[in-house]
């Protein structure tokens, strides 16, 4: 540009000081400022996810499968788990169209109240000796209503801290929105624990399971109101323009956009498929093989979450030093690693089982921690906003939805060798889509 171009006149109407506070306004919301809004809105949906999963251990066999055997019970509620993982895509579809027609708080706020609602619609669920057969159609009702919410929950707000971190510091921003997954089954876990362990059992399983589902509702609001403030600012319609980070519809993006959306879910499948296989399962298989106390692991677990929240933040300094993409195969071979000593740890006593847990969610943390950037960096900047959001989704579908399932299905015909086969997959297809997408090395 020219410099006459620098000097033109100021229009008309147009003061300096107007012009100085709308060059302003564009640098008012800080990453860190984003970063909030991100963790925050993360929390709150892990929070309804981790409800569920936790509840799918100790409550649903009892509640809604009676009749069925301890095994059965448990893969009947992972059936009904994994559900909400394959109406999520289906989620981000209706509700970006929805965003077209009417705005982004629009789809925001109803897709939390859609996900709040089927999550405390659960909490009012009566059980299989009340209902029978028609409990158990409800109670996956709500799961596929729960994935749709939480598919049309994307806000963008990932993609957008992405692109306004600092170059030399993006793997830092991405690992703050990976932050609340472990916060969430925090919440959750810590809230089971206090109800199984302070409760009767009759009275646990007749009414204390429902008050985490309950919570739930009021944990969406107070995030629904922490995003809005940041999704309806003129300041964050601006840089989410500017960014072109606009919702398209999911035919243009898998005919245009296919080979992106499914070669980034494949590559952060390492961390997808570990996530339920730290969280969710270990509960399961102690429940079934009784090794030891349930509210024990409970504790553990915490412990766990916590240690991957430490590990979440590390992974960003060391991606900040070698890359992202290096970091997230350099830990997909760790979790290769540590699935080979899958067997002999959940395999083993109480000590052993513990180890597998820590150890497991120090993995989680540090891979997961990246995982983001693999999303977002994929897409050219007008596909980012709809890109990311379903490549999300189907990382968590290949990687995530079937684990619980999988895993202790197989593990109880064939041993925990399963679970180490589920983890080595994971790995491998880890390394094979970070092989062949050579636009992670350019871009990092």
């Amino acid at each position: 540009m020219s410099s006459s171009a620098h000097q033109s006149p100021t229009p008309p109407g147009v003061t300096a000081a107007t012009t100085a506070h709308d060059h302003g306004s564009k640098s008012r919301i800080a990453p860190e400022e984003i970063a909030v809004g991100v963790v925050v809105g993360r929390a709150s949906e892990y929070f309804d996810f981790f409800v569920f999963g936790i509840a799918a251990v100790l409550v649903f066999p009892h509640v809604f499968f009676p009749f069925a055997d301890s095994l059965h019970g448990l893969l009947y509620a992972f059936a009904i788990f994994s559900l909400a993982f394959i109406s999520r895509p289906f989620g981000t579809a209706l509700f970006m169209n929805a965003q077209r027609r009417w705005g982004r708080s629009v789809k925001l706020t109803a897709a939390l109240f859609v996900l709040g609602t089927a999550t405390a619609g659960m909490a009012f669920l009566p059980g299989y000796s009340v209902l029978g057969d028609r409990a158990i159609w409800l109670l996956a009702f709500f799961r596929l209503v729960q994935g749709i919410g939480f598919g049309g929950s994307w806000d963008g707000l990932p993609s957008l801290l992405a692109m306004n971190a600092p170059p030399q510091r993006r793997g830092w921003y991405s690992m703050m929105g990976q932050l609340g997954a472990p916060i969430g089954f925090i919440i959750a876990a810590s809230l089971f624990l206090f109800l199984h362990w302070s409760l009767e059992s009759d009275d646990f399983l007749t009414w204390g399971w429902r008050y985490p589902f309950y919570v739930a509702f009021a944990v969406n609001v107070v995030a629904l109101f922490a995003r809005l403030r940041l999704v309806v600012t003129h300041e964050y319609t601006e840089m989410l323009e500017e960014g072109q980070l606009e919702p398209i519809s999911t035919r243009e993006m898998v005919r245009s956009q296919g080979y992106n959306i499914f070669l980034g879910a494949f590559a952060a499948l390492a961390s997808y498929a570990l996530f339920h296989l730290v969280t969710v399962f270990p509960l399961s298989w102690i429940a079934l093989q009784n090794s030891q106390d349930l509210n024990n692991v409970l504790i553990v677990q915490l412990c766990g979450a916590a240690i991957a929240i430490v590990c979440t933040v590390i992974s960003g300094r060391i991606a900040d030093r070698i890359g992202r993409r290096t970091t997230l195969g350099l830990f997909a071979i760790f979790i290769g690693v540590f699935a080979l000593f899958a067997p002999f740890l959940m395999g083993g006593g109480s000590t052993r089982q513990d180890i597998f847990i820590l150890v497991g969610f120090a993995l989680l943390g540090l891979s997961y921690g990246q995982a983001a950037g693999t999303v977002t960096s994929n897409f050219e900047q007008r596909f980012r906003y709809t890109g990311a959001a379903l490549t999300t989704d189907f990382a968590w579908l290949f990687g995530a939805a079937f684990a619980p399932l999988v895993a202790l299905g197989l593990s109880s015909e064939f041993g925990l060798i399963a679970v180490s086969a589920y983890l080595l997959s994971g790995t491998v297809c880890t390394l094979l889509a970070l092989r062949i997408n050579k636009a992670f090395e350019t871009r990092d």
